[in-house]
């Protein structure tokens, strides 16, 4: 469990907070994570938006409160807890009603969130690729420059590397861009976990047997985005496909993904332009 110490915390303002705080974004895939798990729940939660379209997270302020400059972080009765797989885990202990982990099996899960998220900057490169597509580079040198220069430098009272690692991921992303390479190469990715899913979901209805567990959360996050980047998902895994619909529906799932109008119509231009250039994520990955 992720959660900081008091050296590790520049915006002491948090420290006096009473109840659940949450500091997230409406788009970001772990802060939509979080919110279905605290809908699921029925966890009353006060919201603390943070712009990461301005880059809010790479200002003082946030990098005060969270050195990594990630979102979503909560914050319970005044405790900092950072890293989305590891607040859920935290609040299924601090709120066990409904289970959302299923007993016996929390080691299980752990594991399986840990793979979830190590799959998280190939869902950003494809993300970035194919439904954000920026004009230039994804940060600009300004919001680097801060990024790197403020917060404490540490977690749990240790020089923290995950910082360099976000740092050297938009850098790369600025000389770079997202090449044909690296998304080919984080898409085989994705259809290899789909695959496997599609197996598991032909003899249970939830991706950890009979009841709806974190698990499906976190996955059906990653297949929405990925949907939206124009992953064939309905073609390559009709399984997965109906169980992202029937999760879809469900009205703690479907509040969280609502996107806006203006950002349907930049996503449905993007899409048109990438399959005139012959360059969709079908396209691209060779799928």
């Amino acid at each position: 469990m992720v959660q900081l110490v008091d050296s590790d915390i520049r915006t002491r303002e948090v420290l006096g907070w009473k109840g659940v705080h949450v500091l997230h974004f409406s788009g970001s895939s772990c802060s939509q994570k979080l919110r279905i798990f605290l809908n699921l729940k029925g966890i009353a939660w006060t919201s603390h938006p943070v712009d990461l379209h301005s880059n809010d997270n790479f200002k003082p302020w946030f990098l005060g409160i969270n050195p990594r400059g990630l979102v979503p972080v909560l914050v319970h009765d005044g405790a900092v807890h950072i890293e989305s797989n590891d607040i859920v885990e935290y609040l299924e202990k601090a709120f066990p009603s409904p289970k959302l982990i299923p007993a016996g099996h929390e080691n299980e899960v752990a594991a399986l969130l840990r793979h979830e998220d190590d799959l998280h900057l190939d869902l950003r490169t494809l993300s970035f690729r194919f439904v954000f597509n920026p004009p230039g580079p994804p940060k600009p040198p300004a919001a680097l420059e801060s990024y790197a220069a403020n917060g404490a430098g540490t977690v749990q009272g240790a020089a923290d590397h995950g910082k360099n690692v976000q740092i050297e991921f938009w850098q790369r992303a600025a000389k770079e861009g997202f090449t044909d390479e690296r998304a080919r190469a984080s898409a085989r990715k994705f259809r290899a976990e789909f695959d496997a899913f599609e197996q598991r979901l032909a003899s249970a209805p939830y991706l950890m047997g009979e009841e709806l567990s974190v698990l499906d959360i976190a996955w059906f996050i990653y297949a929405h985005r990925l949907s939206l980047g124009g992953y064939p998902l309905a073609r390559l895994h009709p399984r997965v496909q109906a169980w992202k619909q029937r999760l879809g529906a469900m009205p703690e799932f479907a509040r969280e993904i609502v996107m806006p109008d203006d950002a349907r119509a930049r996503l449905e231009a993007t899409y048109r332009a990438q399959a005139a250039a012959g360059k969709t994520l079908e396209m691209v990955a060779g799928f």
